[in-house]
Order: C-alpha cells, then sequence, then structure tokens
C-alpha cells in the first residue's frame, strides 16, 4: 500500500502536489524527487514560485496550525515518506505554531529581481549570445568595459571598412555610433560599450558614417544594383541578412533619432540625403520605416528649403515602393500638414505654400483611386463648412469658409484634377469642386472680399484650362466694372500697393484708398487675359467674348481716369483682334456646328499656329512673372523713387529737442527775466514779440527744426535784424544783445513773417 501510494505521489504533478497540502515546507524536498523523474516539471515548478513568492502575508501568518494538522496526517497515510522526513529533515516534523515562514518568502522576493536582472542585463548581452550563434567559440560573455572613441580608432574603422567590411566591424562601428547619438539628447552612452565624450570625435563619426556605412553596408551584403534602375533591390533578399540584422536595426534607429535631435540646416541635409539611401534597408523593417516617416513629415512640412526637398524625395521613394503599406497614411499626414501650415499667408510663407501644393499633387498622382478617396472626402468636407456658412448666417460659420486655410485646400484639390486629368477616376470630382468653388464666391460678394473672388476665379480658371471643362468665371469679374465708381476720387493717398495675392479681406480703411483701384484694375486686367487666353483657340471664342466686349465698352465709355482706361482698353483691342481672327478661320472652314471631331482638329490646328491672343500673353506673362517675384521677395514697385518722409514731433519733443540745440540762447529763469525787462524797456518791437508770440512757441520751434543747421544763413539774419533794431543807450544792453536773447525774439518774428 506504502509502494502504490509512493508511485502515485512521484506520478503527481506540482500543481496536484501542492493542493495536496505540501505547498511551504516540503517543497524543497519534493523538489528533488520530481526532478529526477521529468524535466519539465522544473518549469511548473519555478512558476508556481514565482506565483507563490507574490503572496500576501497574511495568508502565510494563518497556515502555522494547518500545516502542523497536514504532517500529523501524513504520518498515517505515508508512513514511508514520514520515515525519510525524520531522518533527513527533523526540524520539518518539529513544526511549531509560533514558527512562520515569512523569512523564506523575503528571501524568494529578494531572489527574483537578482535573477530578472540577469536575464535583462542589455543589448551587449544579445548580441554575444548572436556571435555566440554565427561562431560557435564563444561560451561567456566577458565582462564589457566602457571604450572611449578617438579618432585614431575612426581612422582605423575607416581603413578596414574600404578594404573589406565584416560584420564584426560593423558591429563596432554601430555600437560607436550609437553612443555618440545618445549623447545629443543627454543620455551619456547608457550601456553602450562606447563612449564619446569630444566634439570633434563625434562629427567624424557621424561624418564617417554617413559617407562609407551604406557602401560598406552593400559590399558586406553582396547586394548588386538591378539592371533596371526603376526596380528596387531589397536587402532582406541577401543571404547575409538575417546574420546582421540586428546591428542593420540599431544603425537605421540610431539615424532617426539623430535627425531628431538636429537643428542646423546643412547637417540635417547631409542626414536626409543618407536616410535617402538607405530607403530599402528601412522598406525591409517596418518599425524603423515608421519612425523615419515621422520625421521626414517635420522636415517636409517646417524645415528649410533643401531639407523640404530631400524629405520630399525620401517620402515618394518610400511610398512608390510599398504603396500598399505607407501610401494612405502618408497621404493623409501631408494633407494635414499641408492645411496646418496654410492657416497664415505671407509674402515670405507664398513660395512654401506653393512647393508643398505642387509636392502633394505629385503624392496623390502615385495613385489614382486612393487620391479618389481622399479627394472626395476633403472635397465633401470643404462643401459641409460651406453649407453651414449659407445656412446659420453667422460669424463663426463665414470665417470657417472665409480663411486662408480653406482657400488654399480648393486651389489644391484644383491642381490636384488639373494635374492628374485626363483621369475617368477622378472626372466625377470636377463639378462637385467648381460648385463649392462658385458657391464660396457668392457667399459674402461685397467689395471687403474682392481678393478672395480673386483667389477664387484663379483656381477655377486652373481648373476649366487643364480639364477642359467650360466654367462660367467671366461674370464674377465683369461684375467689379459695375460695383465700383472708378471716378469717385479716392479718399487717401498710399505710398505702397495692395498686394492681392497675400490678403483675402481688405479693410474700410483700404477700399477709401487709390492703391485699391489701382489694384483692382490690374487684377482683372490678369484674370481677365489668362480666361481668354485658355479659350483662346475656341471655336466659339467670339460669342464667348461678346458680354465682356459690351461691358468693356460700357466701362471705357463711363470711366475718365485715364489710368484705368488705358489697360482696359488694351485688354479690348487684344480680345477683338482674336474674335476676328478665329471669326475669319472658321468661315473657311467646310464642316458643321455637329461634327464635335472636325471641331476638335480644327482648334487643335489652330492652337498649334497660334493666335493672336494668345502670343500677347506668352510676352506678358514673362514681365508679369518678374513683377510677381518682386513682389514676393518683399521689393515694392515704388522703392526706387525715394519719396521724402515727413515726420511729425510731439510738442514735448519739439521742445526738448530745440533747447538741447539752442541750449546757448536760453539761460536760467532769472537771467531771462531781466532780458525780457530789458527788452520792454528797449522799445515796442521787442515787448510785442515776447507777449504776442508766446503761443506760437510751439510752431516757431517746429520751423527752426525743421530748418537744416546753417548757420551762415541765420547770421546774416541776424545781422540784417540788428542794424534795423534800436541803438541800445548802454553797454550791458550791447552785451545782452551779443549774448543771443535778443536774436531769439528776433528768429521767432521772421517765421511769422514767412
Amino acid at each position: 500500500m506504502a509502494g502504490k501510494q509512493k508511485r502515485k505521489l512521484e506520478d503527481l504533478s506540482v500543481d496536484e502536489f501542492l493542493l495536496s497540502g505540501f505547498d511551504s515546507a516540503g517543497e524543497d524536498e519534493a523538489e528533488k524527487e520530481a526532478s529526477k523523474q521529468n524535466g519539465l516539471k522544473k518549469k511548473n515548478k519555478r512558476k508556481d514560485l514565482k506565483s507563490a513568492a507574490f503572496n500576501k502575508d497574511e495568508k502565510t501568518a494563518g497556515k502555522a496550525s494547518e500545516h502542523k494538522e497536514q504532517l500529523s496526517r501524513l504520518k498515517n497515510k505515508d508512513p514511508e515518506f514520514y520515515k525519510f522526513l525524520q531522518e533527513n529533515d527533523q526540524t520539518l516534523l518539529n513544526f511549531d505554531d509560533t514558527d512562520s515562514s515569512g523569512d523564506e518568502d523575503e528571501k524568494k522576493y529578494h531572489r527574483l529581481p537578482s535573477t530578472l536582472e540577469e536575464a535583462s542585463s542589455g543589448d551587449d548581452d544579445d548580441d554575444d549570445e548572436e556571435e555566440e550563434g554565427k561562431k560557435g567559440s564563444k561560451k561567456s560573455k566577458k565582462a564589457v568595459e566602457t571604450i572611449k572613441v578617438t579618432d585614431k580608432m575612426i581612422e582605423d574603422w575607416k581603413a578596414a571598412m574600404k578594404k573589406e567590411p565584416t560584420p564584426r566591424l560593423f558591429r563596432e562601428v554601430t555600437q560607436a555610433f550609437k553612443a555618440a547619438v545618445a549623447t545629443t539628447k543627454g543620455e551619456g552612452g547608457g550601456q553602450c560599450r562606447y563612449k564619446v565624450a569630444d566634439s570633434s570625435v563625434f562629427n567624424a563619426l557621424v561624418l564617417f558614417c554617413i559617407r562609407d556605412i551604406y557602401v560598406a553596408l552593400q559590399r558586406m551584403l553582396n547586394l548588386k544594383p538591378d539592371k533596371d534602375q526603376k526596380k528596387l533591390v531589397l536587402p532582406s533578399s541577401s543571404p547575409k541578412w538575417q546574420k546582421n540584422l540586428i546591428d542593420i536595426k540599431m544603425y537605421l534607429s540610431g539615424v532617426v533619432q539623430l535627425l531628431s535631435c538636429l537643428t542646423e540646416a546643412t547637417v540635417i541635409s547631409a542626414v536626409l540625403r543618407h536616410t535617402n539611401q538607405l530607403a530599402p534597408y528601412y522598406l525591409c523593417l517596418p518599425k524603423q520605416c515608421r519612425h523615419l516617416v515621422k520625421q521626414l513629415m517635420k522636415q517636409w512640412s517646417t524645415g528649410e528649403e533643401t531639407s523640404r526637398v530631400l524629405a520630399f524625395l525620401a517620402l515618394n521613394k518610400i511610398c512608390r515602393h510599398k504603396q500598399e503599406m505607407y501610401l494612405n497614411p502618408i497621404l493623409k499626414q501631408m494633407y494635414i500638414s499641408y492645411v496646418q501650415n496654410c492657416k497664415f499667408t505671407s509674402p515670405n510663407a507664398l513660395p512654401m505654400i506653393n512647393f508643398m501644393q505642387r509636392t502633394l499633387t505629385e503624392m496623390y498622382a502615385l495613385d489614382s483611386q486612393a487620391t479618389y478617396q481622399h479627394a472626395f472626402i476633403y472635397i465633401r468636407q470643404l462643401a459641409i463648412h460651406l453649407r453651414n456658412a449659407m445656412t446659420m448666417k453667422k460669424k463663426e460659420t463665414y470665417q470657417s469658409v472665409y480663411n486662408w486655410q480653406f482657400i488654399h485646400c480648393l486651389y489644391l484639390w484644383c491642381r490636384v484634377l488639373s494635374t492628374l486629368h485626363p483621369s475617368d477616376v477622378l472626372q466625377p470630382l470636377i463639378y462637385p469642386l467648381c460648385q463649392v468653388i462658385i458657391g464660396t464666391i457668392k457667399l459674402v460678394p461685397t467689395s471687403r472680399y474682392y481678393p478672395l473672388r480673386m483667389h477664387c476665379c484663379r483656381a477655377l480658371t486652373l481648373l476649366s484650362s487643364s480639364t477642359n471643362t467650360f466654367v462660367p468665371v467671366l461674370p464674377f469679374l465683369l461684375e467689379i466694372f459695375q460695383q465700383v465708381d472708378f471716378n469717385k476720387k479716392p479718399g487717401r493717398m498710399s505710398k505702397k500697393p495692395i498686394n492681392f495675392a497675400v490678403i483675402l479681406k481688405l479693410s474700410k480703411v483700404n477700399l477709401m484708398e487709390k492703391a485699391y483701384k489701382d489694384g483692382l484694375i490690374d487684377q482683372l486686367y490678369d484674370l481677365i487675359l489668362e480666361y481668354f487666353h485658355t479659350q483662346a483657340s475656341s471655336i466659339g471664342f467670339p460669342e464667348l467674348a461678346l458680354p465682356t466686349v459690351i461691358q468693356l465698352k460700357a466701362f471705357l465709355k463711363e470711366c475718365k481716369v485715364a489710368n484705368y482706361c488705358k489697360p482696359v482698353r488694351q485688354l479690348l483691342e487684344k480680345v477683338q483682334e482674336n474674335s476676328s481672327h478665329i471669326t475669319g478661320r472658321r468661315q473657311k472652314a467646310a464642316f458643321g456646328v455637329a461634327d464635335a471631331t472636325a471641331v476638335v482638329a480644327w482648334e487643335k490646328k489652330v492652337q498649334e499656329e497660334g493666335t493672336p491672343l494668345s502670343r500677347y500673353y506668352s510676352q506678358w506673362k514673362k514681365l508679369r512673372e518678374k513683377e510677381i517675384q518682386l513682389e514676393i521677395s518683399g521689393k515694392e514697385r515704388m522703392e526706387d523713387l525715394d519719396l521724402p518722409e515727413i515726420k511729425r514731433k510731439k510738442i514735448q519733443e519739439k521742445k526738448t529737442e530745440d533747447k538741447k540745440e539752442f541750449k546757448d540762447l536760453f539761460q536760467s529763469d532769472s537771467e531771462s527775466e531781466d532780458d525780457d525787462a530789458g527788452f520792454k524797456i528797449k522799445g515796442k518791437k521787442g515787448s510785442r514779440g515776447s507777449d504776442d508770440d508766446d503761443d506760437e512757441d510751439d510752431e516757431d520751434l517746429e520751423d527752426l527744426s525743421d530748418m537744416s543747421d546753417g548757420g551762415d544763413s541765420d547770421d546774416d539774419a541776424d545781422e540784417e535784424e540788428a542794424s534795423k533794431a534800436p541803438q541800445p543807450l548802454s553797454s550791458s544792453a550791447l552785451i545782452k544783445l551779443a549774448e543771443g536773447d535778443e536774436d531769439l525774439v528776433e528768429d521767432l518774428e521772421l517765421s511769422d513773417d514767412d
């Protein structure tokens, strides 16, 4: 019976054994016997030891008496095992109620952290384990000491890399690069094998990695470029990829971290060129690639000009070769960044916005199906904002439409649909986009929002010309000729012209200025000419231009300002000339209006030969682009006139400045009082000047301050006045006169006469 019980005990698992009443004291002995029978029981026992180590002290305190009863029952159930305990562990049977297993539990608690620490001692352990897998020669890891990187070490690495790159050499360089990157965030190297303390060493190491690592990796993995240059060779196809995977991951992560810490534009550009080279490696590692995309997006939206271009090239390369994984999230994030950067528009920010617009359009050109999904959602979002503004008619809803972000988004989608035309997928989006733009123009059709109307008309012109779609743009432009009275004299003059390219709304002061009407005529001339240029070879140009010709003639008849009539008359002449040209050409045509194929062929032929309006437009465009470049760069048109500026000074400032300039004329109060008394005695002329001119001192001082410092002219005037003034009777009066007090009064009289 006892043998049978013992055999059953040997077959028990650790869980069953613990449940039978041996969960505290007899664990060590039972573990020894169980480990002899089955190796798997040891693993289960370790798990149970860990779970038992985290039990609360409250449970262990009340188990002493219960455990004693279990030991007494053991004598009857299994005498042989009880006898074994008597021979080997007598203290266990002499168990007392006062005993506690707290000390043993504490030992377990203290053991666990040390074991966990050994299991995760750092990257160096993993590296050594991988080295054992490669060579099979090392079985134990030596203690690693921190090695300081020197210039000589970098030179040795560089020479060895050029000679023959090896996995061991690449690992050493990667570890040193990791330590260098760690210093950029103040981490000091952490658990790195190497330490970079000198800035010159840091620069040399980073420069070495940027220049030589890519070529060394290609040689080490035996990667050769494909004959077809468009096809990308992924490094994961190399048989040596798995052996070097950990080091490559470490290096790629270090490059991304370095990119996130840099601030110097030239260094950022160099690192971005390096990441562009390493794009195939990032494509093989999704986690590192996501981190890289995040940094590239940051540089594309906020970096310097060169950094923006390099970041875009890297993003484009990633999307072209892994569209299914990265294209949609990158397009979404780029659109959000574009909208954020369009919140404010200035002459300096406009080139950056145009760059983002064009590059984003190029990204959308990679996949028309994905572009349709994005365009549909975002155009619908714009339409919802417009609908809310039209229905609610509140200031807040108007502002949600009449802002730079809304206008730039409209222009972006016009550019996308224009660039990707012809596209059967995107064709259905042209009409709703036109409706949203026209609704934006009609939302608040007042003169203060004429600049916004100009932007919308320019977007419609772009969309109409590129997609061969007729959009009625001219009515919104010709309407301005009827709404604005160009004969009315401006309320105020302004030196600087209004730059319509960077404003959406005019202030009330702007509407009173002469520059407002000047700029309005220029904008109308530009937009009408651009629109007619897109339709210059159309067979229906004479009918299309007829309403414009009538409106321009009416304007010329009413307007009396020569500066406004001159450009309008020139535009009218060019439109009429082109109409006559098209009329003459189509009279010779031998096909009917219903023959669409013949009409298209005729228009194509006319376009190739050129029209009077198209030839004029090409010349005008060159001149206009130069003007726009000057405006964008901040140079105004009237800069070269050197007009004098009149600065008005405050009265107190004038007084203090005049006192400093003519300090010899103003003595102490007592002296001035005496002098005034002397002048009263001398004659009526001096007394009249002192009494009557007190209220006009400020004006006279202003005249004095405006006069040049020509002392000769002042002296001549003084002599003339002195000759006219009555002669004093005493020498003291002559001395006072020489001191200049009388000169001051006479000068003030002179200014009044002038």
